[in-house]
């Protein structure tokens, strides 16, 4: 990419995409192409093709996404479903129809079988059932990264796919009803410590095991592949390093300062069991990852003490 080349971050104001644009700020790019959901509703064919007919993007970054936790995903995955199916499948056609000379999708890790083998290869694509809490969500990014695939095939097009771990770091949703594991733990503990509560409730066993990916080595990861990647198939974004839900929230709570139990209420999903990328592919090309969970977790936590307030609470 030229620093003068048109450049469109679908989902800007999101964790991911509001961290490409920072680093794309910081890198002198002049052309960057940003519009809010209120501006542009992607989920409108009409509306996504008159943007790109209009702008003609060199370049996309589609981060845009429905997102949220186990719980959001089970109350709502006919809304999961539509809404990251009409986003993917309008911009990523747009991107075709008028010229877009290379997109980055961002996919996720739940597109993998529940029981894949561990560490999960990106050939275990679609080799057994998918995990229930999360099923509508994960067939949405599974059919987005099969349509750059076809495209690629039939049009020769030059659409990459990463599926990325589980994320956190700087502008993450905080809600306690709809946000990953990891924000929802930071924010329960800091105002369980603030309230002085002796014991903070967490969903499941605390057995689960999770891989977590500071926000800004994804961003690492999209420039690296988009300047060096070209190819069919995803590529999994991770850390290749694991910890059991009940460690993460110690580990929070030592950061935060808290000094309190945890309890963990097994009547509530754990979700699948294991989830451990296995990112040879990645580490091939040429990229790996700089931050570890414990200097995320301290860089994440500053950012919500100074800013948590105007995120998504």
């Amino acid at each position: 990419m030229k620093k003068t080349d048109s450049i469109y971050i679908a989902g800007h104001r999101g964790m991911v995409g509001s961290a490409i644009v920072r680093r794309l700020e910081q890198g002198n790019y002049t052309n960057l192409l940003l519009k809010t959901s209120a501006e542009l509703d992607l989920r409108r064919q009409a509306d996504a093709e008159a943007f790109f007919a209009t702008q003609k993007p060199a370049y996309v970054f589609l981060a845009a996404a429905h997102v949220g936790g186990i719980l959001a995903n089970c109350t709502h995955p006919a809304d999961f479903m539509y809404d990251n199916m009409m986003i993917e499948m309008n911009v990523i056609n747009a991107a075709f129809r008028y010229g877009t000379k290379k997109l980055l999708f961002l996919g996720s890790s739940c597109i993998y079988p529940r029981m894949a083998p561990q560490p999960m290869t990106e050939d275990c694509l679609l080799t057994g059932s998918l995990e229930q809490t999360n099923e509508a969500y994960a067939l949405a990014k599974i059919s987005g990264l099969k349509y750059c695939q076809y495209l690629n095939r039939q049009h020769n097009t030059d659409f990459i796919s990463l599926m990325p771990t589980n994320l956190y770091g700087p502008h993450d949703n905080y809600g306690l009803n709809d946000s990953h594991v990891l924000p929802a733990l930071l924010r329960r503990i800091h105002e369980a410590k603030l309230a002085g509560s002796n014991s903070v409730p967490i969903w499941g066993s605390g057995k689960a095991l999770r891989e977590f990916l500071y926000v800004d080595d994804l961003v690492d990861a999209c420039l690296f592949m988009m300047e060096h990647y070209s190819g069919d198939s995803p590529v999994n974004i991770g850390t290749s390093e694991e910890v059991s839900i009940a460690a993460l929230a110690e580990m929070i709570g030592q950061e935060v300062g808290y000094s309190g139990k945890f309890t963990f209420d097994t009547t509530k999903p754990d979700g699948t069991p294991r989830k451990l990328l296995d990112i040879s592919k990645a580490k091939k090309i040429g990229w790996t990852h700089k931050t570890n969970l414990r200097k995320g977790l301290h860089l994440t936590y500053r950012d919500y003490l100074a800013n948590g307030a105007s995120y998504r609470l």
